[in-house]
């Protein structure tokens, strides 16, 4: 979900909050993994706990580094010739593995079993990582991590070895699901084959037109995905009253960035047991790259999906009454991996797993109605790597239950209960709120835009008062980076936070503070205990003004000591966010241009591969190349590349620099001039700015090339520091 306020830049620990927690960080206890999250069909293995000779990174929770995105916050840096082996927990003939590699790279990883190397490969690739959301304040490059999966050919057995071999391509480790995939399913009775349709399950050709007819002929009955890859290339709609059903995640693969788009349907939709898995590399707002957009309809239900690379799992708008969305994998979205997205009654979302989600996994947003008697129950989320694990903004009566969330990076808390709107009409908080029986591990992170700690669990009024009763029991938080329970009006505004209740909770090893109060109000604690809490048990400092009152109900312990001095603790809502000196802000961002040849589009310019490139149209100097930056930026510099390879003579391109704020009205910002660009020195030139450069818009014109009759670039990067 777009915010304006709750995304990064790299900040400063502050205090000592972050050396407390990462020194002391834990796997997970099993007790705790047994009373929440979803009961999941593989068993995950850190891989900083495996053998091999790579080197362990983190812990870490410095925003925007590679460990803090990583579970457990550490993972294993694998360079040629290195590897990582895991210990089999369980009987298993499939892994899906978590990694990261460089910027602009892909390769692949060998595989051994017990020793011998598998003929089939892991392939690993970076792009659908480093997303910028450049047009979010405070934010910077994230989403470094990816998942790539493997059926092994063969059965092993707990306690065999399966170790991963980097092959030249460095790759980073972070975690590996071991399962054990059943058989494909079979064709049920009286259903319509898509392929009976025409659909190929080979993937080359285009399946869309087949996937639409077998819907049209299955209506109030069930639509049979073989396994195989198929290729969609735009949405489907007037999807209601049918049944989608594949062979299983593993082997019925749709391959689409957009599976449904529709705003509205009878219902009684019913999606199963197949992976839809995207093409999306970076988030566009604007765009409905998603698995499911809009409504299913009363009655549907999603179950046993496999849902990878889009921007949104399922962002659900208009009736979507008594949905269940179940059992199934949300992996790798650029944004949101679910949201209820205003009238959503009755919904169960339950049983899931989620990680590496680019915005809030699961969020329910009463944008239009309010979200009512929904509830999300028995989740496991891990790694959401720009906001929350789970986020309720307003609605009534709703639910959020028995969930095990960790890593939150970089604003996010484990769990927020939140009155912050986003847009109007909004509907805030009212009725129960029920949190129930979640556990929190490592959850909680700085908001850039303030320089401020955030909680593990938060409840804030941000843009109105919280008069809903919030019932928070059964709350198990370990290694929080800052504080357990934070209490907040994070707009800055001073709205209170009233009829709060926390029941029956264990903090452990929190960083900061048990609880952290910044907004006037008041709560009741009852058998809370806190062990290895970092400074103090109580930050009681309401801003700007006004009290908080605490009640003891009894049977609190660990944490009765205050936090002294108010004033030594960054204060919600105030300050103003530093844009990362470091980062390209031209990367990702919209480009255009006056004329392309053939296949070297405007975009190549901005892709993050040099190896690619724009050429403008031939013989017809001068030629122009535009990009959109999203906001307006002090810009200090540029850095124009073309193709590194030697095969690139040296040439020399005259360009004029312009600038724009609105796109239409263009300034010089600096002259025309010639710019040398020589393999020898890596086909790179440098363009200093004045100080008092600002744009949004910028505009390259070539008017010579010694090389070649036409505009080239291969990287345009755009920077604050000089």
């Amino acid at each position: 979900m777009h915010r304006s306020t709750h995304h990064v830049r790299r900040v400063p620990a502050i205090g000592a909050a972050v050396a407390l927690a990462a020194g002391t960080l834990v796997a997970l206890a099993p007790t705790a993994q047994a009373a929440a999250g979803a009961t999941l069909p593989f068993t995950s293995v850190e891989a900083e706990s495996a053998t091999g000779n790579g080197t362990r990174i983190g812990p870490d929770y410095t925003q925007g580094t590679l460990a803090s995105e990583a579970s457990g916050r550490q993972a294993v840096r694998l360079t040629s010739g290195q590897r990582v082996e895991f210990t089999v927990p369980r009987a298993s003939n499939a892994v899906n593995v978590s990694y990261s590699v460089p910027d602009g790279q892909s390769g692949t990883l060998d595989v051994y079993v017990n020793g011998t190397r598998l003929a089939r490969t892991l392939p690993v690739t970076s792009k659908y990582s480093y997303v910028d959301t450049g047009w979010i304040a405070g934010s910077r490059t994230h989403h470094f991590f990816d998942d790539a999966r493997l059926l092994l050919g063969q059965n092993v057995q707990a306690g065999d070895k399966v170790a991963f071999a980097s092959t030249g391509t460095q790759v980073t480790v972070d975690v590996a699901d071991f399962e054990q995939v059943a058989g494909p399913a079979t064709q049920p009775a009286g259903s319509v084959s898509v392929v009976s349709k025409g659909a190929d399950p080979g993937g080359n050709g285009d399946s869309t037109q087949a996937f639409r007819d077998a819907i049209a002929a299955a209506r109030g009955g069930t639509v049979w995905i073989p396994p195989g890859d198929y290729r969609i290339t735009s949405s489907l709609s007037g999807v209601q009253n049918v049944t989608l059903q594949g062979a299983g995640g593993w082997y019925s693969v749709v391959h689409t960035s957009r599976f449904i788009d529709q705003s509205s349907s009878a219902g009684n939709v019913h999606i199963k047991d197949f992976a839809v898995v995207g093409e999306v590399t970076e988030r566009v707002d604007s765009s409905p790259d998603n698995f499911v957009n809009g409504s299913l309809g009363p009655g549907s239900s999603v179950s046993g999906m496999w849902i990878q690379h889009l921007k949104v799992g399922l962002w659900l708008t208009g009736n979507n009454d008594n949905l269940v969305v179940e059992n199934s994998r949300i992996l790798d979205t650029t944004a949101d991996g679910l949201n209820l997205n205003g009238n959503a009654r009755g919904v169960r979302v339950r049983n899931n797993f989620l990680r590496n989600q680019g915005d809030d996994s699961l969020a329910m947003w009463s944008l239009y109605a309010p979200d009512t008697g929904s509830s999300f129950e028995n989740n496991t989320v891990s790694q959401p790597n720009l906001a929350n694990g789970i986020a309720v903004y307003g609605g009534t009566d709703i639910t959020v239950r028995n969930n095990l969330v960790s890593d939150t990076n970089a604003l996010g808390s484990g769990i927020a209960i939140s009155n912050q709107k986003f847009a109007d009409p909004f509907s805030p908080l009212a009725g129960t709120i029920t949190v129930a029986g979640n556990t929190l591990v490592r959850t909680g992170a700085v908001n850039p835009n303030w320089n401020h700690p955030m909680g593990a669990l938060r409840v804030d009024s941000y843009d109105s008062a919280i008069d809903a009763t919030v019932d928070i029991t059964d709350t198990t938080i370990t290694d929080s980076p800052y504080s357990a329970f934070e209490f907040v009006s994070g707009g800055g505004q001073g709205h209170p936070v009233r009829n709060v209740d926390v029941t029956g909770a264990t903090v452990r090893n929190t960083g900061r503070v048990v609880v952290q109060a910044e907004a006037p109000g008041a709560a009741t604690f009852r058998d809370v205990t806190a062990t290895q809490v970092g400074a103090a048990g109580v930050y009681n400092c309401p801003y700007p003004s006004g009290s908080f009152s605490l009640t003891d109900g009894g049977g609190n312990s660990g944490w009765s000591s205050t936090w002294a001095d108010c004033s030594t603790w960054p204060k919600p809502g105030q300050g103003t966010p530093v844009p990362d000196p470091g980062r390209n802000l031209a990367k990702g961002r919209p480009a255009t241009a006056t004329g392309s040849q053939d296949v070297y589009t405007p975009g190549k310019a901005v892709d993050g591969d040099a190896g690619t490139y724009w050429e403008s149209s031939n013989n017809a100097f001068p030629q122009s190349w535009t990009v959109d930056l999203g906001s307006s930026f002090a810009v200090r510099r540029l850095v124009l590349k073309l193709p590194p390879s030697a095969a690139w003579g040296a040439r020399t391109q005259t360009v004029t620099v312009l600038g724009s704020t609105d796109g239409s009205n263009f300034g010089t910002v600096a002259g025309s001039q010639g710019y040398r660009f020589d393999p020898a020195t890596g086909n790179t030139a440098t363009v200093s700015l004045p100080a008092t450069t600002n744009l949004r818009y910028l505009r390259l014109t070539v008017s010579g090339n010694t090389g070649w009759p036409a505009g080239q670039l291969s990287e345009v990067e755009a920077y604050l520091g000089s």
